[in-house]
């Protein structure tokens, strides 16, 4: 049973990436604009996405909260350090 739910994953995965490798290669043979200037747009579109991320931590971050010195914690007796 194993086995077949392996392979079945397995199928699925090669599937998915064949085509999204085929779907990639149709879109840069089928692109109405040239080369540099399709280049140029995903560079704009990595840079952009970048920065979201950058940002995205930087808040994931913030809202953490300031990182705990290691003098912070206090041992409580049991298995526990508070």
């Amino acid at each position: 049973m194993s086995r077949s739910n392996d392979n079945a994953a397995t199928t699925a995965i090669l599937a998915f990436a064949s085509g999204a490798l085929l779907g990639a290669v149709a879109a840069l043979l089928l692109a109405p604009a040239p080369g540099n200037e399709t280049r140029r747009k995903l560079a704009g579109i990595q840079e952009d996405a970048t920065g979201r991320l950058k940002q995205y931590a930087k808040e994931a971050r913030f809202k953490m909260g300031p990182k705990g010195k290691a003098e912070d914690l206090q041992y409580d007796g049991g298995d526990a350090w508070i």
